[in-house]
């Protein structure tokens, strides 16, 4: 049986404000992204993010969120996940060292009440790291893109997970399948789920003013993960995973990155 979705399709006035808090976090994560160098400890990452965030009129998307499966509600206001955690890994003490690989999720809501999320990723090699990994960050990177230019009218949701897979694992790299983007708007994780696998021509029909957080997450390994009691997701067999992630808006003239 078909599961039953309610997919929001966004106004122009909806869309615009969306563009608004995109263009906000954008500048904050390059902030917090140049901040990330060896000697720095996540949580103090956090706290500059959450400083930016307020300080630009809106609201840590994170902050005190529950999402589906978990045990309780988020306490910071980014996800910074080292090496092999690939999501939700929680800002402490730990302090970034040399060749640590630290992913950065996080997102806003503009304006702060009653506003619109927009949720934002992107994948951070600390201080000297190898050619491997390089390119093994560069294949995540890519693997967005390639999802982002099939999120076009009359395209079907497949075909974004299809591109998604099809590069990730021609580059013989593992896509992270438990994990997925999602809609956005009102409300952060709305329907439907954004796989990142799947089969072109398949899935919902695309149409202009929908929403989506797109997000590749891949792994070096196997692409297994395991939840943790803190409820972040690592690789299951250590591996060193990356995760982009852009929230986008399908148009007539094709899908425009809002993040």
């Amino acid at each position: 049986m078909m599961m039953m979705m309610n997919i929001s399709i966004k106004s122009v006035k909806e869309i615009e404000i969306m563009r608004v808090a995109g263009k906000i976090l954008a500048g904050i994560i390059k902030s917090v992204k140049a901040a990330a160098r060896p000697g720095v400890s996540l949580k103090e990452l956090d706290s500059l993010a959450e400083k930016l965030i307020r300080e630009a009129g809106c609201k840590p998307a994170f902050l005190g969120y529950r999402p589906e499966g978990a045990a309780k509600s988020y306490p910071a206001s980014i996800c910074a996940s080292i090496n092999e955690v690939v999501v939700h890994g929680i800002p402490g003490k730990y302090v970034l060292k040399d060749r640590d690989i630290l992913k950065l999720d996080f997102g806003l809501i503009y304006p702060p009440i009653n506003g619109f999320n927009v949720d934002s990723a992107t994948t951070v090699a600390v201080g000297k790291i190898n050619r491997t990994v390089e390119r093994f960050i560069e294949v995540t990177r890519q693997a967005l893109a390639r999802g982002i230019e099939q999120a076009k009218v009359g395209n079907h949701l497949g075909d974004i997970g299809w591109a998604i897979q099809s590069y990730v694992e021609s580059e013989k790299f593992s896509i992270i399948k438990e994990l997925t983007g999602h809609g956005i708007g009102r409300i952060l994780h709305e329907d439907p789920p954004v796989y990142n696998y799947g089969r072109a021509g398949t899935g919902v029909l695309l149409q202009s003013g929908m929403t989506f957080a797109i997000e590749p997450m891949v792994s070096a390994g196997s692409g297994e993960v395991v939840q943790r009691p803190d409820d972040s997701f690592a690789t299951k067999d250590g591996s060193i995973s990356a995760h982009f992630e852009h929230t986008i808006v399908i148009t007539a003239r094709g899908p425009e990155i809002l993040t």
